[in-house]
């Protein structure tokens, strides 16, 4: 590289896309390494997407929901941090973290809000150009409150989530036209059901789809206005074979409000208020005058499910990789997460919740100084914490600035989520257990077969 273009490169910003708690913690990793920024919101506010299920209590506690950087960042300015044992609901995310980190000194005057990124590229060339790539900035296409303006970039730090991008319902994983006439009457995400949304579905027969933990928190919220309002009905669809694996870890979790969950959702299926369907696999939907009919394969025969007033689809994320169409990036072909990531989190191998920490290396593109962080590293995964993020930028930016040792330390440990499902030909048959067949992921992730190196067993098989 050329001293000109070296010179050049060095006096442009990082940009973060998204102001999210992944990006702003970005953006503090870097005020602290007194690199310049620029950070672009689609929103109008800092954590548009947390805002959006703002009324849900997180199951990690204050400890692992603050980045480190941007606490000591806070801290010199005077900021009172909240109880570390206390767990915040989405707007207390806001309200008393993302906002005051925004509104300082070091990161306000570089933070754009209504500035959508809708292209990423490197100054003058398309992906296909190879010589001399390296030595030009990327560009950054943002519309900005219905204008486009044009950025140039030395690094770039993809955080936009996964969240506004939601999956639809059908089991095949693509959109219909049916789904798509009826989307006034189905929620996509966690719904206030006792709160803003709660005349949307007293009285109605709901039907929720999806196993995760908004799944879960959808539906505790439908069983207490159930108790309210008994004409109200719930119906649950999901694709687990075990309905058993969906209650996690319980009181094995190290998190406790997240076990607390799992034994909640038991209680109330045991309760008889919920009518439970699983496996079963979404087909159609057919909007008829007597409401929605889900037809789906259940148990070997196809069924319908008719008078539906309502779903809510919790089936997940997936990432927008639209924008970066003319850069160079490599995402594994079933979870479309970064390709490093993918042997930690594939849910069709594992689906421990905790996941070894990991950094720079395994995030690091073909394009060089571009990084997708955040839950949509994880891409269509179903597990993240804020916290791994946090681990994430930390180490990226340590690589941005030179500090390599910095970038491969491990400086996280996550709590155990006391449960791991894994296939057999990888552990939890001590018998068949062979040290070629235990990816080191995976040991160190959760697992704890007869061979070396053994891991605590309470997060797994015994």
């Amino acid at each position: 590289m050329s001293e000109n273009n070296l010179l050049t490169l060095t006096k442009l910003p990082v940009a973060i896309i998204g102001a999210g708690p992944v990006g702003l913690a970005a953006a503090a990793h870097l005020t602290t390494r007194g690199e310049s920024f620029v950070l672009f919101e689609a929103g109008n506010e800092v954590g548009a997407n947390v805002a959006s299920w703002s009324h849900v209590r997180l199951f990690s506690p204050w400890e692992f929901n603050i980045d480190k950087a941007a606490r000591q960042l806070l801290s010199s300015h005077g900021w009172k941090a909240p109880n570390n044992s206390d767990i915040p609901t989405g707007l207390e995310m806001i309200e008393t973290y993302f906002k005051p980190l925004a509104n300082l000194p070091e990161i306000k005057p570089y933070l754009h809000f209504n500035a959508k990124v809708v292209a990423a590229s490197r100054k003058g060339l398309n992906k296909v150009k190879t010589q001399g790539r390296e030595e030009l900035p990327f560009v950054l296409h943002v519309e900005k409150n219905g204008e486009r303006m044009v950025v140039e970039a030395k690094a770039v730090i993809d955080a936009t989530g996964t969240w506004t991008n939601p999956n639809p319902v059908l089991s095949e994983g693509f959109w219909t036209a049916e789904e798509n006439s009826i989307s006034n009457r189905i929620f996509y995400g966690i719904p206030d059901v006792l709160g803003k949304h709660k005349e949307r579905y007293s009285g109605k027969k709901v039907l929720v789809v999806g196993s995760g933990h908004s799944a879960i928190n959808t539906l505790l919220e439908l069983g207490v206005l159930k108790d309210q309002v008994k004409e109200t009905e719930i119906v649950w669809v999901l694709r687990k074979s075990k309905l058993k694996d969906v209650y996690g870890g319980q009181e094995q979790d190290q998190l406790a409000a997240r076990g607390e969950l799992g034994t909640r959702i038991e209680k109330l299926v045991e309760s008889g208020k919920v009518k439970v369907l699983t496996p079963f696999y979404i087909q159609d939907l057919t909007n008829n005058d007597g409401g929605i009919q889900v037809t789906g394969s259940f148990e070997n025969e196809l069924i319908s499910i008719d008078g539906i007033d309502e779903i809510v689809s919790n089936t997940g994320s997936r990432p927008d990789l639209s924008f970066l169409r003319e850069v160079r990036v490599i995402t594994d072909p079933s979870l479309e997460s970064t390709l490093e990531l993918a042997p930690l989190i594939d849910p069709n191998v594992h689906s421990c919740g905790t996941v070894r920490p990991h950094g720079e290396k395994e995030l690091r593109q073909p394009e060089r100084n571009f990084y997708i962080v955040g839950s949509k590293s994880y891409g269509r995964a179903p597990t993240f914490l804020m916290a791994t993020g946090y681990e994430q930028v930390r180490s990226v930016v340590a690589a941005l600035v030179g500090d390599y040792a910095a970038a491969e330390r491990v400086e996280l440990e996550l709590p155990e989520t006391g449960v791991c499902s894994i296939q057999t030909n990888y552990c939890c048959d001590s018998e068949q257990s062979n040290q070629s067949l235990i990816e080191p992921e995976v040991v160190s992730s959760c697992c704890s077969p007869t061979t070396k190196p053994v891991v605590s067993k309470s997060s797994c098989c015994s």
